[in-house]
């Protein structure tokens, strides 16, 4: 496996990490006030989600396309 594959791993656990954390918080009394008044999340919780989304979708990117060989 090369490093670009795994690289990927790495960032699709961490993304599913963030993404958890996220979705818990947004559990929490703080962020359900928020979405009371506001209609979203607080700023925190947000760039958690956001950020684990990111961070999983790139880390498949490389996992799918890191790494292929050329051919001649």
């Amino acid at each position: 496996m090369n490093t670009q594959r795994i690289a990927g791993i790495v960032l699709v656990v961490i993304g599913l990490v963030l993404l958890v954390v996220g979705l818990n918080a947004s559990e929490s009394v703080a962020d359900q006030v928020s979405n009371t008044f506001t209609g979203t999340w607080t700023d925190k919780t947000a760039w958690y989600v956001y950020g684990g989304l990111g961070m999983g979708l790139l880390g498949l990117l490389a996992v799918v396309f890191g790494g292929r060989r050329k051919l001649a």
